[in-house]
Order: C-alpha cells, then sequence, then structure tokens
C-alpha cells in the first residue's frame, strides 16, 4: 500500500489507513509555505524532534521538570528506546497497531508517546478523567490491543478491559518510572530491556495519531494525524507565539489534548526548551510551578486564569514573559485583570484537535485585544456564508480554515463530509473578520458546549442522564457562565413530578459523575413539564436556553 505522498507505508497493520476518509472528502493540505516545504517522503516524529535534540547538542539539557525530578534530553531518549523495545518485544507491537495512553501530564507519558511512534505505531490519546464506558468505546473504535497507564489510574481501564478483551496487554507505570520492582511493572520492564534501540522508517503520511474529540452528536469522533502533522505544527504557531532558548514552559491542558500535547511535548521538543509538567495542575500547582522554576511562558485556558488570578500577588511571576489561552474565547475583562494582576499580555487564539494546532493567533504585542488575532503562518483562514462563498469584512459566517494539517476521521465518512467542504476544514465556529484582518469569535454553530476549556457533546450527557432511574426525558443545553464561559444545564422531565427536589437534581449529577468524565456533569439540573419541540418532534433547545 502506498501512502498519499506516493512511497510505501511501513505500516503492517493497515487498520487505521484502511478506516481513513475517502480521499474526495479529506480537506486541501497545504505545504506551500517556504517553512513547511523541507520534507521528506519517509520521516518518523520521534527521531525527527528528539534524536534531532540530542545530535544537535541539547542531550545534558533539561526537557522535563516534574516535582523534585528533571530529566535532560538523553534521558528522554534512553527511556523513549527502551519503552519502544518493551512494545515491541514483550507485547508484539508490529508498525501500524494503535497504543492507548492513559495518564496525567507525568514525564513517563511522554516518554510512552515518544517511544509508540518511534516503533511505528499509532498513538490513542485519552484523557485522564475518561471513565470506563468512554474508553471502552475509543477501545473498540481504534481496535486498541495494548494499553499503557499511569498507575494511579489503573482503576477504570482494568473495568474498560473487563468489558472490551480485545485489550490483551495493559502495562502500568508511574510517574517518573522510578517504582520499586513489582509496583509497576512497564517500570520494571524497561529497566531488563538494554539501552538503544532503533526506529521504524515510516512514511511521512503513516499516520501516528488518533486524538478522540467530542462532537455536538453520537460518541466522540476519532481524528487521525500523520508523521509530517506533527513536525508541521511545530514550525507553525511557535513562529507566533515564540520559543526562545532561555524560555520554560509550563502547561495546564493534559497532553490528551492537542493543546497540551503541543505545549508540554512537541514544542519543547523542537524547540529545545524545558518543559513544567505539572501532575494535577490547580491554581495553586500552577502558580508554585510558575514560581519554583522561573517559568517564562504559560499555556493555559480562560477558567484557570481566573482562578489563579485570586492567588496571583502572593507568588513571585516575576519571571513571566508571554502567557496565551485557548480552549474558549478569552474575556477582555479576564485579559485586563490577568496583566493588571502579572504585567503580561496574554496571547488569544483558536485551534482544535482536527487542526492539531492554531491556525489563528494574536501576536505577542497584543495590538487588537479581544480578537483572536491573524491566521497563523502555513494556514489560509476565511468567513464562509452557509453556500461556502467567502464573505467579506464585517460579516458573521463560518470559520474555515486550510493548512498543512486538516480532518480525517476514521470509521466516519458522515461526520468527515460535514467538516470539510470543499476542501475547507469547518470548525463549528461561527467568526467575523474586521477591516484589518483580525478575527472575532461570535459563537458555536452548533450545540456544542465548551466549559472551562473542555469540549462537551450534549447527546453524551443527555443519555447518561437518561439512565437514571427518576427521568423520564432530558435534553442538556450551554448556560453563559462568567468563570466557565458555559455550564452543562439538564433540562429533565421526571416520571414523578414530585420528586423535583434539590435532592433528586444532586443524585442525577452524582449518577452523571460516576457514569462519565466529572467535567461533563450537569453544573445546573432544571425541573420541567416537558420538552419543547418541533413538529417534526425536534428539541428547540433555543427555547431551554432563552427560558
Amino acid at each position: 500500500m502506498r501512502t498519499p505522498g506516493g512511497v510505501p507505508t511501513a505500516h503492517v497493520d493497515p487498520f487505521i489507513r484502511t478506516q481513513l476518509p475517502p480521499r474526495e472528502l479529506w480537506p486541501a493540505l497545504d505545504y506551500s509555505a517556504p517553512h513547511l516545504r523541507h520534507y521528506p517522503d519517509r520521516m518518523n516524529a520521534c527521531v525527527e524532534l528528539l534524536d534531532a535534540a540530542v545530535e544537535s547538542g541539547a542531550g545534558e539539557r533539561p526537557v522535563f521538570h516534574y516535582e523534585d525530578v528533571t530529566w535532560s534530553f538523553r534521558h528522554l531518549l534512553d527511556r523513549v528506546q527502551r519503552i519502544a523495545r518493551v512494545l515491541v518485544q514483550d507485547f508484539g507491537l508490529v508498525p501500524g497497531e494503535r497504543v492507548l495512553l492513559r495518564s496525567a501530564n507525568t514525564p513517563m507519558v511522554a516518554a510512552c508517546w515518544l517511544a509508540v511512534a518511534r516503533a511505528g505505531g499509532v498513538v490513542v490519546n485519552t484523557m485522564p478523567l475518561l471513565r470506563a464506558r468512554e474508553l471502552g468505546y475509543i477501545i473498540a473504535k481504534a481496535e486498541v490491543r495494548i494499553a499503557l497507564c499511569e498507575q494511579s489510574l489503573a482503576e477504570e481501564l482494568a473495568q474498560a478491559q473487563i468489558a472490551n478483551p480485545e485489550l490483551r496487554h495493559v502495562a502500568y507505570f508511574t510517574p517518573t518510572g522510578g517504582a520499586p520492582a513489582g509496583e509497576a511493572d512497564l517500570d520494571r520492564r524497561l529497566e531488563a530491556k538494554s539501552a538503544g534501540c532503533g526506529y521504524v522508517p515510516t512514511a511521512a503520511d503513516d499516520p501516528v495519531l488518533v486524538s478522540f474529540t467530542s462532537g455536538t452528536t453520537g460518541n466522540p469522533k476519532g481524528a487521525a494525524h500523520f508523521h509530517r502533522d506533527i513536525l508541521a505544527i511545530t514550525e507553525c504557531w511557535p513562529r507566533v507565539y515564540t520559543l526562545e532558548p532561555h524560555d520554560v514552559v509550563v502547561g495546564s491542558p493534559t497532553l490528551a489534548f492537542t493543546y497540551g500535547l503541543c505545549a508540554s511535548l512537541l514544542f519543547p521538543l523542537r524547540w529545545r526548551v524545558p518543559a513544567v509538567l505539572v501532575h494535577r495542575p490547580t491554581p495553586q500547582a500552577m502558580l508554585a510551578a510558575i514560581e519554583r522554576w522561573r517559568v517564562t511562558s504559560l499555556y493555559s485556558v480562560p477558567t484557570l486564569y481566573q482562578t489563579m488570578l485570586e492567588n496571583a500577588r502572593d507568588h513571585d511571576l516575576s519571571s513571566l514573559r508571554k502567557c496565551t489561552s485557548a480552549g474558549e474565547n478569552l474575556r477582555v475583562k479576564l485579559w485586563e485583570q490577568w496583566r493588571d494582576a502579572t504585567g503580561v499580555r496574554t496571547v488569544n487564539g483558536l485551534g482544535c484537535t482536527e487542526m492539531l494546532t492554531h491556525f489563528v493567533s494574536e501576536s505577542l504585542q497584543v495590538a487588537c485585544v479581544g480578537s483572536m488575532g491573524h491566521a497563523v503562518p502555513g494556514f489560509r483562514v476565511a468567513i464562509l456564508d452557509d453556500g461556502g462563498q467567502p464573505l467579506p469584512p464585517g460579516r458573521r459566517g463560518r470559520l474555515a480554515v486550510r493548512g498543512p494539517t486538516g480532518c480525517r476521521y476514521i470509521g466516519d465518512p458522515q461526520r468527515q463530509a460535514s467538516f470539510v467542504r470543499d476542501g475547507w476544514n469547518l470548525t463549528g465556529d461561527v467568526c467575523e473578520r474586521d477591516a484589518d484582518g483580525c478575527f472575532w469569535y461570535v459563537d458555536r454553530a452548533d450545540d456544542m458546549i465548551v466549559s472551562a476549556g473542555y469540549n462537551i457533546s450534549p447527546q453524551e450527557v443527555e443519555r447518561a442522564v437518561a439512565e437514571h432511574p427518576s427521568v423520564a426525558a432530558c435534553a442538556v443545553v450551554g448556560m453563559p457562565n462568567e468563570a466557565r464561559g458555559s455550564v452543562v444545564c439538564a433540562c429533565v422531565v421526571l416520571r414523578d413530578p414530585r420528586e423535583a427536589t434539590p435532592e433528586t437534581a444532586s443524585k442525577i449529577q452524582d449518577f452523571v459523575k460516576a457514569t462519565l468524565a466529572p467535567y461533563k456533569y450537569p453544573r445546573e439540573v432544571r425541573f420541567i413539564a416537558e420538552l419543547p419541540r418541533t413538529a417534526t418532534g425536534k428539541i428547540q433547545r433555543f427555547r431551554l436556553r432563552d427560558s
């Protein structure tokens, strides 16, 4: 089998490639920018990022700070090579096979990500908050046989494995890989392997990552990305939100988010700067990390900026030179409050899982506060009407983007066809562009709820709420919230209206928390007599939001 680039694939297991959408449904991929023209037809993302860093002289420089531990680039390479040996020699990984990763932000999960890529596998990132049922769907959708999991997160994955016996091998690790013998088998296994390891010479267009993202309907979508994509994104947004040799970066998003993956792993590797990994990114933990490690560059989301404000003046944040916000639109008031507390002008921007990274961003100078800035070098961004025609400045429409990355959902041609139109990636955002070329966020074009930087599918929450024995019917909408942008609100019709009490609402919330990742639970529960519907039976969500 030949790849889109024209060279034979290195994948022995062709599953992901066979699940890619038909080529006519792919977006237009554009590598014409000068900084994107040099990629060969064969490349391995691990080698291009990590081995290249060591070979360039960065071997003894720090790559990760984690609690009281610091890893160098050379030590990371050693861990990666040994884990790759474990995957191939102990678990029989073949190129193209999927490996699920489950962990908070730790040095070991970063090493596992790179090891899978090195061995020619396909990383399946999962968020640490996911429950067994959610993990089970991903395992089945991606046909995962191997998983590497942080030991403290074993319970939900173990339950998922019982329901999904195709997951045959699960190895557990500790955050820095230093567990006593027998306590975490991946730690033990890698120490038994010899140092050094080759790599699979993957095609540039061989898949290396499937990142699952929630949509507005149905189950999560798996977005596939290639080795070439991983390299390309390290050359685009960092030209705007820069990384300099003296920088120390920290990010609050999990590496399971593409935003977190870029901020805490891919960008630091490419630009040879250290990243501080924070296991549980609470406001206090993030502020303490900035102070302790003299962080110069912060990647976060508006909700965390809001909560960090309360204690920002109690910490020495004088090292901060750059801050950026994504995940939801940054309000001007919050921008001003953070600037007043730290002296730093936060860079706003927009990216998405399907594109891997930012394609719109303000400059470091933040010349137009409140906007999302301009198109990132390497990307073309437009505002389109419902017919797919470009709109002039000042007109609101659908945000569309083309560049070196793009949407390729696995096994889901219907959703693919709705995201990609005429070569454009349609992000689902309603925006407008001003006369100076700055893009301004307006709202979501669909029913997606964006809360505290998380994309939450209303239908997924509805299904969970509906399983509660007291619930007759349910519709979920996003309601505006000052601190979180939006919150999940469940509008519930009870089987017995007499149960419409705060106690019942609390029970429904706890029920959902036990079923789905906690960030998805409805923070508001409203009891109503019936759901408003159209003549054809569709729920009129706008009436629920306006009530």
